[in-house]
């Protein structure tokens, strides 16, 4: 893997030690740039990961840009979606 491509990781129902096991992966794989994406309920665990993945472990990754947004559903529902990008300073 190049390190001009991109790691997506989709934060889910996991514990949030998954998700930062995820993204040290991807960083160890020399990915330049990882992007959170989120949906629903799981908007402030990606929230969290980000942030503890930066504190703790990933020195050398900064936020890049946070999109937020939603998403129509079954039914004509929406569901607000965020999708947060972690870069390599």
């Amino acid at each position: 893997m190049s390190s001009a491509e991109v790691g997506e990781i989709l934060v889910g129902r996991k514990p949030v030690a998954n998700y930062i096991q995820a993204i040290l992966t991807a960083a160890a794989r020399g990915v330049s740039e990882v992007v959170l994406k989120a949906r629903g309920r799981n908007i402030s665990r990606a929230v969290d990961v980000s942030q503890l993945a930066l504190r703790i472990v990933l020195k050398d990754f900064e936020v890049s840009d946070v999109k937020i947004g939603s998403e129509e559903v079954s039914g004509g529902r929406r569901v607000s979606t965020i999708e947060i990008r972690l870069k390599r300073k």
